[in-house]
């Protein structure tokens, strides 16, 4: 039997002590949410339900989230943005937490490396495979704004946040009592930490983006954990309060948003040739020849 696990609890508690409110200054000292790495949960109450894994595939730089509602007898579980190369170490994982996946979902068609769903699916035939109507790829559920994804008690609130692709969404955790607190925003590419996802390809528009993130991202409360879908610093979680703060690209207008965007010369995605393809299907891959 797996026991809920209590990570840093002094955290979860601290977010809900009542705090004088303050101006944002570049000198403060904001939420240490970057030492708190992998490990969120919970303090007390609903936030024991919540079992967390933040994990990484390095070729391509990409974050997998692991989300369980241990509390319930079935420890029902979404896995968010798998990698292929990575499926078998997450299955294992997941069958060593004695988790039952439900749901394996992507925030948008990823361009730089094959989703894991399709991968899922051929081990795990129950679970359903899930991403936004607007990205036109396909799955055996699509969400659109104002969705929930339900596991157990707990559920994860679909927000469409176009830009870097036309079909991103992001995923942030209940907004109730009964739910994890500080939320969690798991924002794909629309955001990443101190940046954002390239809009020169697959629909993006760095107009859309910069409003996308300002209307469903950064209107979220100031303490809610961002986890992004790739870092490439080292990185691992910030909050929306620094990213309104310290964000270089966001924090400025959208003009000089745009302009940066259009500036930004990056070189052609080395997967996308075979990964969009791939994505838009799923992730399903031919099954191996007959010998």
């Amino acid at each position: 039997m797996v026991l809920p696990l209590r990570l840093i609890p002094r955290v979860a508690a601290a977010a809900r002590l009542p705090r004088a409110p303050r101006p944002i200054s570049r000198r403060a000292s904001l939420v240490p949410a970057l030492a708190m790495a992998a490990a969120y949960s919970t303090g007390s109450g609903a936030d024991r339900r919540l079992l967390f894994r933040q994990l990484f595939e390095k070729e391509s730089s990409t974050y997998t989230y692991l989300l369980a509602d241990v509390a319930d007898p079935n420890k029902p579980a979404v896995l968010i943005d798998p990698v292929d190369r990575t499926v078998d170490r997450d299955l294992n994982l997941i069958n060593e937490l004695g988790l039952k996946l439900v749901y394996a979902m992507n925030t948008h068609v990823h361009a730089d490396h094959v989703t894991g769903t399709g991968l899922i699916k051929t081990k795990l035939p129950g679970v359903k495979s899930v991403i936004s109507r607007a990205s036109g790829a396909k799955a055996d559920h699509f969400v659109d704004h104002g969705d929930k994804i339900h596991f157990g008690s707990l559920f994860l609130e679909v927000r469409a946040t176009p830009g870097h692709t036309a079909g991103c969404v992001t995923y942030i955790t209940g907004d109730a009592d009964s739910q994890p607190s500080p939320r969690m925003a798991f924002t794909g590419d629309a955001l990443i930490i101190r940046a954002c996802g390239r809009t020169d390809f697959q629909g993006g528009s760095a107009d859309l983006l910069y409003q996308s993130v300002h209307s469903q991202i950064f209107t979220l409360p100031k303490d809610t954990l961002l986890y992004p879908a790739h870092d490439y610093k080292g990185f691992t979680v910030s909050t929306v309060e620094e990213e309104a703060a310290y964000n270089a690209r966001l924090t400025k207008d959208k003009e000089t948003f745009k302009t940066i965007m259009d500036n930004l010369n990056l070189p052609y995605p080395k997967m996308i040739d075979a990964a969009v393809p791939a994505n838009m299907v799923c992730g399903i891959q031919d099954p191996p020849p007959k010998i």
